[in-house]
């Protein structure tokens, strides 16, 4: 018989598959609220209209389920065979009708939905790799699905905003964001102060440092490129722009 339920019974994992599952909900509900004409407006990432965000969330659930495919079974199955190929079916699939283009967002949810519940406990500390080439266990494509869903929700440009992604969402993304800043040398001289949780990130160490400050929401906000509201920055780089907050260091 065919399980109905998650075959993990790691509180922490289901926990992390639960807000993996109410952020594929929320893109759902936000993507509903849109006219089959409304898919063809832009969305807040610049080049992209809202099919492409439709495409590509489409696309990555079949991609993810890919690799829940490899911890299942042992086979290689990679995310996507380059990144032209990724990057073409985006391109293809916001070409779609909408009703297809809905269909391919839905029934890619499904399948990696059922790829995750059917997945034994131990197969989660399987070694996949993602398409940039990091190995990780399979407890990884969680929150690789989580950041995209929420994320690209708000930029569907409907309704959505920062302040709706759960805090434990903003905070690894936040996490992720300074991460990959301080592998490249770009945080340099630039800390990050969280004022709705008294939380400083960043080059802490630096003598004198431009200063970003604001709510969780606002910061990741900016962080992620999507906007400046909401936070003010103080320190080296600011006097030049009138207390302009500068752009975030580029994250991916």
């Amino acid at each position: 018989m065919v399980a109905r339920h998650d075959q993990t019974t790691d509180p922490e994992l289901l926990a992390a598959l639960l807000q993996a599952r109410r952020g594929t909900a929320f893109f759902a509900r936000k993507l509903n609220e849109l006219t089959d004409a409304e898919l063809d407006g832009d969305s807040l990432l610049p080049g992209w209209t809202r099919r492409h965000i439709t495409a590509h969330i489409g696309h990555n659930a079949r991609a993810i389920a890919r690799l829940v495919e490899w911890a299942a079974t042992g086979v290689e199955t990679p995310m996507y065979a380059s990144t032209a190929v990724r990057d073409h079916e985006i391109d293809f699939g916001a070409t779609l009708s909408p009703i297809a283009l809905r269909h391919l967002f839905d029934h890619s949810a499904v399948h990696l939905n059922v790829e995750w519940r059917d997945l034994p406990g131990d197969a989660w500390h399987h070694t996949v790799r993602t398409i940039q080439g990091r190995e990780v266990p399979a407890t990884e494509t969680v929150w690789m699905r989580t950041r995209e869903v929420w994320m690209h929700a708000v930029d569907l440009d409907n309704g959505a905003s920062f302040r709706d992604i759960p805090a434990p969402v903003l905070e690894r993304l936040l996490t992720d964001i300074i991460g990959a800043w301080h592998t490249r040398g770009t945080d340099a001289g630039l800390v990050i102060k969280v004022t709705d949780q008294e939380l400083t990130l960043g080059d802490t160490t630096a003598e004198s440092a431009t200063v970003v400050s604001g709510p969780l929401a606002a910061v990741v906000q900016w962080a992620a490129g999507r906007g400046r509201s909401g936070i003010t920055a103080t320190g080296p780089g600011t006097e030049t722009t009138n207390g302009t907050v500068p752009a975030a260091p580029k994250w991916i």
